[in-house]
């Protein structure tokens, strides 16, 4: 019941995602739609290690939550909001000034390259809105509170959507505009957030008075949020190489392969809910000491998230020339878009499976175990066997294998780990000694 308002949220965000790039593909070009499609990439890698903190807040207020320790989970959500504000300072500048420099880095095409200047540096001047977005949905999600971020997303979306059509369809204002409602999508979602916040008389309720930096409440956020902020920047990074590499194909692979990483967005849905779903359950009842509702919920979790992710891979590879298309018609970028998702889309449930292992490690406390395997597959590995095939068989389908490979060497090594480390009865034996003791 947690989950699915989140699952629900995903459905909208995602779908205001690909709004973006339909609207753009069909009513400029595709030199527009490649600039849009393959936006993801670069975004996920300047704002990832912002939300990975951000992750390790949730952890944080969530176990203070279960505990009912409120003072010190008050402290945890005036802290993470200050985080907020800074590294959405930080994030605006870094992408306002870099964006040219790492997008030629990238080897984005030269026909596309000036329109990925201007939809990137247009949505980066929003940056703060988009961290702190996150940061206020982590806390009413570690609260237990999925429900108010789903309306206002839902609001937003819409939202979005319409500006879409006014500014792009109507207006004919260009990629740029497509940013900006995006912005003004993501303002308006962060706001309603806000006001919920410091309105209703909660537990956690925010008192902007309150919000600054709280030094050891900091390094909690921070020693638990590090490894899932770094984690995200290396399966950030790796994904960067890989767009990188699809780069130096032509402009319509560009967009094929946008276009099915917009569609692949949809295959996250369940994997994204339960993970979430999972830290915050993991962290609530581990703050109550009620263990037995840990292991149940996790097992749960995993088997739901699993099979969802099959679902809507099998619906993708039946049907992915006909949603590729729904972004543009022209042959060649089919072909592409079509070719990934027959690659990739029946590997989805070794996707889920490790996310949902990391989703509960991280609301355990242990984020470094996942951190240290998404390290060795899904960046050394990966960057290694890009680089290595690339240059024997230089042919973009050598790219697309490159994600199954090591979803499946992580779900073994996850596996593995999660089969041998009894980490809840670690937990249980810890309270028994600090009974003992008191």
């Amino acid at each position: 019941m947690f989950a699915l308002p989140i699952f629900l949220g995903n459905v909208f965000q995602q779908l205001y995602n690909t709004m973006d790039s339909l609207i753009v593909g069909k009513f400029i070009d595709s030199d527009a739609l490649a600039a849009v499609s393959s936006s993801g990439t670069l975004i996920f890698l300047l704002v990832g290690f912002f939300n990975g903190i951000a992750m390790g807040a949730g952890v944080v207020i969530s176990k203070y939550f279960g505990a009912k320790d409120y003072d010190e989970m008050q402290d945890a959500i005036h802290t993470d909001i200050a985080f907020g504000i800074v590294a959405g300072m930080i994030l605006t500048v870094v992408g306002v000034i870099f964006t040219p420099q790492i997008l030629v880095w990238m080897n984005t095409p030269k026909s596309v390259l000036p329109n990925s200047i201007v939809y990137f540096r247009t949505y980066f001047y929003g940056a703060i809105f988009v961290v702190l977005y996150n940061i206020f949905v982590g806390i009413l999600q570690a609260v237990g509170d999925s429900r108010h971020p789903l309306y206002y997303l839902i609001f937003s979306s819409f939202v979005n959507v319409a500006l879409d059509i006014l500014f792009v369809a109507k207006l004919k204002l260009g990629v740029g505009s497509a940013a900006l409602a995006t912005v003004i999508s993501q303002a308006l979602s962060a706001i309603l957030c806000f006001i919920r916040l410091i309105r209703y008389d909660t537990v956690y309720k925010v008192h902007p008075s309150k919000i600054r930096f709280h030094k050891i409440m900091l390094g909690k956020i921070i020693s638990l949020g590090l490894p899932s902020g770094v984690q995200n920047s290396i399966i950030a990074f790796a994904n960067v190489i890989v767009q990188t590499n699809i780069n130096a194909f032509e402009k319509n692979a560009v967009a094929g392969c946008g276009a099915y990483s917009k569609i692949e967005g949809f295959a996250f849905l369940p994997i994204t809910c339960f993970s979430m779903a999972l830290t915050t359950f993991v962290g609530q009842n581990i703050g109550a000491k009620k263990y037995d509702r840990v292991k149940k919920g996790a097992r749960f979790g995993i088997i739901c998230s699993i099979i969802l992710a099959e679902v809507v891979g099998v619906i993708i590879f039946t049907l992915a020339p006909h949603l590729i298309a729904l972004f543009n018609s022209e042959p060649e970028v089919i072909a592409f878009g079509t070719r990934q998702a027959k690659t990739e889309a029946l590997f989805y449930f070794l996707l889920a499976f490790s996310h949902c292992i990391a989703g509960i490690m991280r609301g355990a406390g242990k984020a470094t175990v996942p951190m240290f395997t998404m390290l060795l597959t899904w960046c050394g590995i990966r960057i290694t066997y890009i680089s290595i095939m690339v240059k024997i068989i230089p042919e973009i389908g050598v790219i697309f294998w490159a994600y199954p490979l090591t979803w499946s060497l992580s779900s073994i090594i996850f596996l593995i780990y999660f089969l041998k480390a009894d980490w809840i009865h670690n937990f249980e034996r810890q309270e028994q000694k600090s009974l003992a003791r008191n």
